[in-house]
């Protein structure tokens, strides 16, 4: 039997969404459909919508910060049940045989589904998936203010585990945006000295707030200098140019900067900035189940949540707006 999907999509670059239905066939081996009760709006959906990035297929559902409950399972579904409590992020189903799925690393998966690319996403009020994409929401995580964590939370608490980040660690981050507000309250969790760099003098107020134990302006060439040799790891959080050697001075010798933003240009980088104090540079795409585990426990035991602005999903287009503005604080989060 079919099921009858109520969603949200855009036709082509720049549209406005428009409602539509769908059916979804009977449900495959392994797969499970999930009744959303909120979908964030994350700055990969707008960027899609708009494509940017040269690869949208339209018409295109997007949405991949998911929260809901288990409407149905398939046959083979163990790992959840109707009813369940659930997040889902980026991917919606991986191979679960190649060398990176064995690993525990599935998000680097060659042939990981996406959540909302060639298919239907969570701008929707149910969404389908396979079952080993899921994840459970773990009490103590408020389910209004969790789906930003299944893309962004996950995004900014990997490169904590895979570079084995000691609580003794400086840790940098540029931007205080979607990503970066939530990169300055975990790294304050995980007992880090955290310092942000944000040209904006309401939101150096805020990232105080939420644990920054200095602010530097990032307009300021001598504020960034005067970081010189700061950091274990420097996180970029924003998707703009930024002058990356200036900002690579500030890193300590074997110190890495990561990029999390998707910024559209090459890096203008010096070798020699890296080579003579044996830095890096890297980036990573979300992180892997378990990984996203650990961060929702990790959350749920600091009392961490993103800062969220909350829209109806029949005000998307407006909330879409909002966060194209770039006035939003600082998720924006559909609910039905």
């Amino acid at each position: 039997m079919s099921t009858t999907v109520n969603a949200y999509r855009a036709m082509e670059p720049g549209d406005s969404l428009e409602p539509y239905q769908f059916e979804l066939p009977e449900l495959g081996y392994g797969e499970v459909d999930i009744d959303v009760d909120s979908c964030g709006i994350c700055y990969s959906d707008v960027s899609m919508i708009d494509n940017d990035w040269g690869f949208t297929p339209y018409p295109i559902t997007p949405g991949h910060e998911i929260v809901g409950r288990i409407r149905a399972t398939g046959p083979g579904v163990t790992n959840v049940a109707v009813g369940d409590a659930v997040g889902l992020g980026w991917n919606s189903a991986y191979c679960g045989v190649c060398r990176q799925c064995v690993a525990g690393e599935q998000n680097l998966c060659p042939d990981a589904q996406s959540t909302f690319i060639g298919r239907p996403g969570g701008y929707a009020d149910i969404v389908r998936a396979n079952a080993a994409a899921v994840l459970p929401i773990p009490d103590g995580v408020d389910r209004r203010t969790a789906g930003p964590l299944m893309c962004g939370g996950v995004t900014v608490f990997a490169p904590f585990l895979t570079y084995s980040v000691s609580p003794t660690d400086r840790v940098g981050v540029i931007g205080l945006g979607g990503l970066g507000h939530m990169a300055v309250k975990l790294a304050k969790a995980w007992g880090c000295e955290v310092t942000a760099f944000t040209s904006s003098e309401s939101k150096a107020d805020l990232a105080r707030e939420m644990g920054a134990h200095r602010v530097l302006d990032s307009n300021d060439g001598e504020a960034i200098a005067s970081a010189a040799d700061s950091f274990d790891l420097l996180l970029s959080t924003v998707n703009v140019p930024l002058d990356w050697n200036a900002y690579l001075g500030t890193v300590k010798r074997r110190g890495r900067l990561h990029v999390l933003g998707a910024v559209p240009q090459p890096l203008d980088i010096v070798n020699t900035q890296l080579m003579m104090a044996n830095r890096s540079v890297s980036s990573s795409p979300s992180g892997s189940p378990t990984t996203a585990l650990t961060m929702l426990d990790f959350a749920a035991r600091h009392d961490i949540a993103p800062v969220c602005e909350t829209f109806g999903f029949d005000q998307i287009n407006d909330a879409i707006d909002h966060l194209r503005s770039g006035k939003a604080r600082f998720r924006v989060v559909l609910e039905h």
